[in-house]
């Protein structure tokens, strides 16, 4: 199989191709290197190209790589020939700085996703894993007094309060569980937004192509090679350049909040699985999988074993907050285990353990 990841230099989309790669696939990555994520250095390799072809960055495996934003039409019809199958990565990530990224988000997520599908709708390819999040959902799923509830956005109120956990609309409180892919949709910031429009246009490609479509609804990833320094990274990045930088993980709300933290190697695992599913299921076909540890842990239980192992001072719960986040969200895998055949194989306290020395990705320029 001829795979195209696109975004595959980057922190999820590089653990993607050392294991098509190691499996024997071969590979070809489409990645513009943006400097607000790259900044000018990818996992230590020296990028000392400013052509289409020879950023130097893959020269030591056989990977074809091609520099260009996935919005440029020409680029993504040469990046498609002769490809089986893509992996898409590339995408704008994080909760963003203010409204102001909203332009960015949605030009370099959905524009971007649209001109690959046109792409592929040219070129005649058929298979497709798409990177979608978690943040689809908005608030995980709990339960109240009466059954299953799905609690409204939380107020600057009640979080300047303290408040931070979700009640039903009688006040009663609510206890998180496990949220399956049938659950409601309620995207609530900008890049949740551009996520779910992602999996929708995905989704009417494949009813206009006969193609197949898995969309992975990853929950937190953490892994090597995080970006560091940066607004856009995930949690476990601040918390780890806080340390690089020899200050406490700051923590915020009450650090109470549930998470499910899954490794990027199993996130590698989950996409092979889902090319593998694309090339059996029916056509026209178009599923949501989460990809979780299924293993239940808060962010202060991240911030304070990060801190132990390190060796770093101990976390600082601030009881600040961001309008944009959600209180507990944690993943059922059940389906991905069920139709990919796919489990995670990396345990929270192994991970954290290579996690809390392991380098990150130069910072990035802002």
């Amino acid at each position: 199989m001829t795979l195209l990841v696109t975004g595959g230099a980057g922190f999820i989309g590089a653990a993607i191709v050392a294991a098509a790669l190691a499996r024997g696939e071969d590979v070809r990555v489409l990645d513009s290197l943006r400097a607000d994520v790259h900044g000018t250095d990818v996992h230590g390799a020296a990028l000392h190209g400013t052509d289409v072809h020879g950023s130097g960055l893959f020269d030591s495996l056989p990977v074809d790589f091609i520099r260009g934003d996935v919005r440029d039409a020409d680029l993504v019809a040469e990046a498609l020939r002769g490809v089986d199958a893509v992996c898409h990565q590339a995408a704008k990530v994080g909760l963003g700085v203010d409204f102001s990224d909203a332009p960015d988000y949605v030009s370099s997520n959905d524009l971007g996703t649209a001109v690959l599908l046109a792409g592929m709708a040219q070129a005649g390819i058929r298979r497709l894993v798409i990177a979608s999040s978690m943040v689809v959902y908005g608030e995980g799923a709990y339960r109240g007094p009466s059954g299953p509830a799905r609690p409204a956005p939380r107020t600057i109120a009640d979080l300047e309060a303290g408040r931070f956990d979700p009640f039903d609309a009688d006040g009663n409180p609510l206890t998180p569980e496990l949220i399956e892919e049938d659950a409601a949709l309620d995207p609530r910031n900008v890049y949740a937004i551009t996520k779910l429009s992602q999996e929708q246009l995905a989704t009417s490609w494949a009813r206009n192509t006969g193609g197949t479509v898995a969309a992975l609804r990853y929950h937190n990833v953490y892994g090597p090679g995080m970006p560091q320094n940066t607004p856009y990274a995930g949690v476990a990045s601040l918390f780890r350049s806080a340390i690089e930088r020899g200050e406490p993980a700051r923590v915020f709300e009450d650090g109470a909040q549930r998470r499910d933290f899954v490794n990027s190697r199993d996130v590698a695992s989950a996409n092979l699985a889902a090319l593998d599913w694309t090339a059996v299921v029916a056509p026209s076909t178009s599923r949501a999988f989460n990809v979780g540890s299924g293993d239940v842990h808060t962010i202060g239980d991240l911030a304070s074993e990060l801190s132990r192992l390190a060796g770093a001072v101990d976390p600082v719960v601030t009881g600040e907050f961001r309008l944009g986040d959600v209180r507990h969200i944690t993943a059922s895998s059940a389906r991905a285990r069920a139709e990919l055949g796919w489990a995670p194989a990396v345990s929270f306290v192994d991970g954290m353990r290579e996690f809390a020395t392991a380098p990150l990705r130069a910072p990035a320029t802002p």
